[in-house]
């Protein structure tokens, strides 16, 4: 029983021993306007995200990233954003990747009962999920610093769930087509093995029935990362 613990032991470490792991970890801040489909007025304001890649080997990695922050619309009413994204990343050559992944997103909205709409909507909660395919590229400027952008194409399923008061319920669904555009410049200081990238992203989705409605977030962000092995 002793030698089957310790053989159990040995076949756990000694995989990590032989085979390090790159992994970067960081945190991001987007300051985003956001233009939902109903067109009513909401406040700039802040996202903020962990950041983290893994290493798989030299032409594979994984990144996550996942955005939360709350927005103020003209009337009161208070949105809160969770907007996450995953992804397997290929490397063609020193330039280009590709990537293949899904995106998640919630969005929980109070009432907006004073807004002037034809219906007074008390909650509403939707879930979107979906696959994402895109390109990534990587261009070096100057020393240590590099131009990065990248482009996706976006498909969601929503179930939007709606409180229309009085225990009135109602839930739908709802498919969309998006992209989401990102261009910035990012500096790496090399003794504390830090990246800084400071850019700016786009990111739209458009109903697939109706494609007058759609909901857009754009903005500045500003991420670092710091790497490391294990």
């Amino acid at each position: 029983m002793k030698k089957l613990l310790l053989f159990i032991i040995i076949s756990i470490i000694i995989p990590y021993k032989l085979y390090a792991v790159d992994i970067s970890a960081g945190l991001s801040a987007w300051y985003a306007w956001y233009k939902p489909s109903s067109g009513e007025k909401v406040d700039p304001a802040f996202l903020y995200a962990p950041v983290l890649s893994v290493k798989i080997n030299d032409d594979f990695n994984l990144t996550f990233v996942y955005y939360y922050g709350e927005f103020e619309y003209s009337y009161g009413k208070i949105t809160k954003r969770h907007d996450s994204d995953i992804a397997l990343n290929y490397r063609l050559n020193n330039y280009l990747k590709i990537f293949f992944g899904a995106k998640y997103r919630r969005i929980d909205v109070g009432s907006n009962e004073g807004a002037n709409l034809p219906v007074t909507i008390h909650s509403l909660k939707a879930n979107s999920i979906g696959p994402g395919l895109g390109l990534n590229v990587v261009y070096p400027l100057f020393a240590n610093i590099y131009l990065i952008s990248t482009g996706a194409g976006l498909f969601a399923v929503r179930k939007a769930e709606y409180s229309l008061g009085r225990d009135i319920k109602d839930s739908r669904y709802y498919q969309s087509y998006g992209y989401n555009l990102t261009l910035g410049l990012a500096y790496y200081i090399a003794p504390a093995s830090t990246v800084i990238n400071l850019g700016g992203r786009y990111q739209c989705f458009i109903d697939r029935k109706d494609t007058g409605i759609r909901d857009s977030f754009y903005g500045i962000t500003l991420t670092a990362t710091y790497s490391f092995e294990i």
